[in-house]
């Protein structure tokens, strides 16, 4: 009955997924949202509601260790979706079709949030209204990051003076309706992505914890890639359409609104501030996630069209980096 309940929300995530990048797009074309913008705000925080909900009710339940670990191994598997979309967009690396600065500027902000909280996991923290100093100082530096993203995609500071070729350039948005039907239609796939995702969290949690594996890894690992499937869909609804920027958007937006999630985990959890409890495992996974951003940040500023098979030498380098990194941490958790 788990196995058929998680297939069926997965499916419904997937449906629901594919088609969030149509009308996201439609609403930017008739608001003035950037692609990277619309990305990030909005794919961004809706594939990240099955993390918040999952993460919320293992705090809740006492299982710190699953919430912060389901948070940032989500992070570093978004990343990998991206070399996904790179195996699938053709023989271009995809870093040297994403030509706007803010999408450079996002990713590195997501660099920053996460070199704070691999340097806050396990450090010494006070709680102040229920919550630790350090999550104080995640969320309002998250909330910073969003809030200057926003404002650099509508006055960047510099053009890419090499645009991508023709052939590269997004679909035209074709939404029937009004911008209030096409915020209706967001806002429903919204609610099935957060209902559907929950329980395709759920059950990957439950189906794990019966085969008695550790917390931790169930975190990092099977609840980081069932929750990760709302950016999974999207990302490849967007590169269908040819909307790159969109997609980069969708996966650094989505990771600075997983550091937000802390908050949320250490305001649920009875107990001490949730990331002084953090340690070693928690520090390299916020690590991880840092220098896989790191990677494909250097592709974006490099810009260079060199591929091996139909992966950029970026896309090669973070899958090779977050494989070891998993290896590692599969290592620390053993012990």
């Amino acid at each position: 009955m788990l196995i058929v309940l998680f297939v069926s929300a997965a499916a419904i995530v997937w449906w629901a997924g594919m088609r969030l990048p149509v009308h996201v797009a439609g609403l930017a074309a008739r608001t003035g949202m950037g692609q990277a913008f619309a990305g990030m705000v909005l794919l961004g925080s809706i594939t990240t509601l099955p993390e918040l909900a999952t993460a919320g009710a293992a705090a809740t339940l006492g299982a710190r260790e699953l919430a912060v670990n389901g948070a940032f191994g989500s992070i570093s598997f978004n990343l990998m979706l991206l070399a996904l979309g790179d195996a699938v967009s053709g023989r271009r690396a995809l870093t040297s079709i994403v030509a706007k600065p803010a999408t450079l500027l996002q990713g590195v902000l997501g660099m920053m949030l996460l070199a704070i909280a691999a340097a806050a996991a396990g450090s010494d923290d006070t709680l102040f209204l229920g919550v630790g100093l350090w999550t104080w100082a995640l969320f309002a530096a998250s909330v910073s990051a969003l809030r200057i993203a926003s404002h650099y995609e509508r006055e960047p500071a510099w053009i890419v003076i090499q645009p991508p070729a023709p052939d590269d350039q997004p679909d035209e948005p074709t939404v029937d309706g009004d911008t209030s039907r096409i915020v209706l239609n967001i806002a429903g796939l919204a609610v099935l992505i957060l209902i559907a995702g929950s329980i395709l969290a759920g059950t990957g949690q439950q189906l794990s914890v019966r085969g008695g594996i550790d917390a931790g890894l169930v975190g990092f690992l099977l609840v980081a890639l069932a929750t990760s499937l709302p950016e999974l869909s999207t990302v490849v609804g967007a590169m269908k359409r040819r909307r790159y920027e969109m997609a980069f958007g969708d996966i650094f937006g989505a990771n600075m609104f997983n550091i937000a999630i802390l908050f949320v985990v250490d305001a649920l959890y009875a107990g001490p501030p949730v990331l002084s409890l953090a340690g070693s495992s928690e520090a390299v996974a916020a690590l991880l996630g840092l220098v896989v951003t790191g990677c494909f940040v250097i592709g974006l500023l490099e810009r260079r069209d060199r591929t091996i098979g139909r992966l950029g030498y970026d896309s090669i380098a973070a899958v090779g980096i977050y494989l070891l990194g998993v290896a590692w941490l599969t290592g620390i958790i053993a012990r």
